[in-house]
């Protein structure tokens, strides 16, 4: 037997064991939208990770020496984290949160940008705060950076790109097999590259910033923070500056994009501001209460299509 049969034989050994790893990990529902998820590495694995990055990053960072803001950045925060906590309890969804430890600072950096890591560290730049100006577009800000933590947005991104690299690694086995020249090897990994990338990497992220947008805007409503605070401050945002790639090559929804999706979300939002939402959609199927129905994020209307990064 040749070499190349020998190859050929090997990928296709190989392969099956590549998609029945791909096919392995867990699935699990997000909290609020009820939208399925697809983990191969759990959220505790990530979380321990994360918390490595933090404290390295903690070590370097220097601290805002603005004590008034400081305090409001906390004091927003865990408002927020005790609603959210509190709310996900109510409905068996916060079994979770236990291990997650809270933490909100403030840095000083002009940037207007703020982080999540997994496990609930938030780090707020001040750059953000001229932008916010005031406490409840804070807790916007605040609330979508709780939702990546809740619906583990890290993980599933991490997931994600698992995905691709054994996409690719099958790839590289049929080619190997198939005998086809390096070069024509070379440019077909290239192309699933930019496929991975483009068709499949970067769109599933605008979808988790889209999510988050979605839950943040719950989160701050049941935390009794005005959720249309949310449109005038990506406003604000988008006044400060367009968007320097296209949409379906970036990473984040466009600032219209995230403004529209807003607004098609504001009147549930609303229902959670006033008290009168249904239970969440999540493990439990769609229930009423206040004779109002879930609305599952799948169905909220271009809430997944696509700024200024956050």
């Amino acid at each position: 037997m040749n070499n190349k049969a020998m190859k050929f034989i090997k990928s296709l050994v190989l392969l099956p064991l590549v998609l029945l790893l791909v096919g392995c990990g867990t699935t699990s529902t997000v909290p609020i939208t009820g939208r399925k998820q697809h983990l191969l590495v759990s959220n505790e694995q990530v979380m321990s990770l994360a918390n490595e990055q933090y404290q390295q990053y903690m070590r370097t960072a220097k601290l805002s020496t603005n004590a008034s803001n400081t305090a409001m950045v906390k004091r927003v925060g865990q408002r927020l984290a005790n609603a959210v906590t509190s709310y996900l309890n109510q409905h068996g969804e916060g079994e979770e949160l236990k291990q997650y430890r809270w933490e909100f600072n403030l840095v000083q950096d002009n940037s207007a940008n703020a982080f999540c890591m997994p496990g609930g560290k938030i780090v707020v730049y001040e750059g953000l705060l001229p932008i916010t100006k005031n406490e409840t577009a804070l807790a916007i800000v605040l609330g979508h950076e709780i939702a990546h933590a809740v619906a583990h947005h890290s993980a599933e991104r991490l997931s994600s790109q698992l995905k691709a690299q054994y996409g690719a690694a099958a790839l590289g086995l049929i080619l190997s097999g198939s005998g086809a020249s390096q070069a024509t090897q070379e440019l077909s990994q290239q192309v699933y590259g930019l496929g991975a990338q483009y068709g499949v990497m970067l769109p599933y992220s605008r979808k988790n910033e889209s999510e988050a947008d979605y839950m943040g805007l719950i989160f701050a409503a049941i935390a009794g923070y005005n959720p249309q605070e949310a449109v005038a401050f990506w406003q604000r945002m988008n006044a400060g500056g367009g968007q320097s790639v296209p949409q379906f090559m970036s990473d984040h929804p466009s600032h219209e994009s995230r403004i529209a999706a807003l607004q098609r979300a504001m009147p549930e939002a609303m229902k959670y501001y006033t008290g009168k939402a249904a239970t969440p959609t999540g493990k439990s199927s769609p229930k009423t209460q206040s004779g109002v129905k879930t609305v599952p994020y799948n169905n909220l209307s271009g809430l997944r299509k696509g700024g200024k990064k956050r």
